[in-house]
């Protein structure tokens, strides 16, 4: 008698792994609404989005630890999906003014930061060290969440919540502040590790 072997789920297709690629199919979703910065309509249906995606942050995370359905691909994924998200935002926030005039520079601050990291990611993944995620680094991107979500709501938040935009630049400038110090955490692990690497 053959014994019928069930098939086993790809874990590209866990739970984990499905809310992260939902986080990913919400980035155009977003900018696409961000295209008409002066609709309220357009204005909160972007926000609408960008919290469910921003929810799917943390749910992945807690999903993948809670039911042990952490892979490869989640850990490779995560990351990107977070950085595809904040860059499209700053972007277009930038574009339609939402971002005026010096806060373009933390925004700027906060894009080079995730470049530079990412790049250190790789060449320390290459040596197989790694770098854990700190509070700071969480606080980071928490501030970052919430002053998007603020500078999204942007005019039309205005209507509901005088001072909508100053609290969503307020909260940018604090997250570039965050993103320099953690920016300098991920910096001096590589310098370390070149400096180690080049000595051998």
């Amino acid at each position: 008698m053959t014994m019928v072997v069930p098939r086993r789920r790809s874990v590209a297709f866990n739970l984990a792994n499905l809310l992260t690629y939902g986080r990913v199919v919400a980035v155009p979703v977003v900018a696409g609404f961000l295209f008409w910065p002066q609709d309220p309509a357009a204005r909160f249906a972007a926000l609408a989005v960008f919290i469910a995606a921003a929810i799917t942050d943390y749910l992945d995370g807690y999903v993948a630890r809670t039911y042990s359905q952490s892979s490869a691909l989640g850990r490779m994924l995560d990351p990107i999906a977070d950085k595809l998200l904040v860059a499209a935002c700053l972007l277009m926030l930038a574009a339609d003014g939402s971002i005026p005039g010096w806060s373009l520079w933390a925004a700027i601050v906060i894009l080079c930061r995730e470049i530079l990291v990412s790049g250190l990611r790789e060449y320390l993944a290459e040596l197989k060290v790694g770098v854990p995620v700190s509070r700071v680094a969480k606080w980071k991107t928490a501030a970052q969440l919430v002053s998007l979500g603020f500078l999204i709501a942007g005019p039309a938040g205005e209507l509901i919540l005088p001072g909508t935009m100053m609290i969503g630049i307020t909260l940018l400038w604090i997250s570039a502040a965050l993103t320099l110090y953690t920016g300098w955490d991920y910096l001096r692990a590589g310098l370390r590790h070149m400096i180690e690497d080049d000595s051998r």
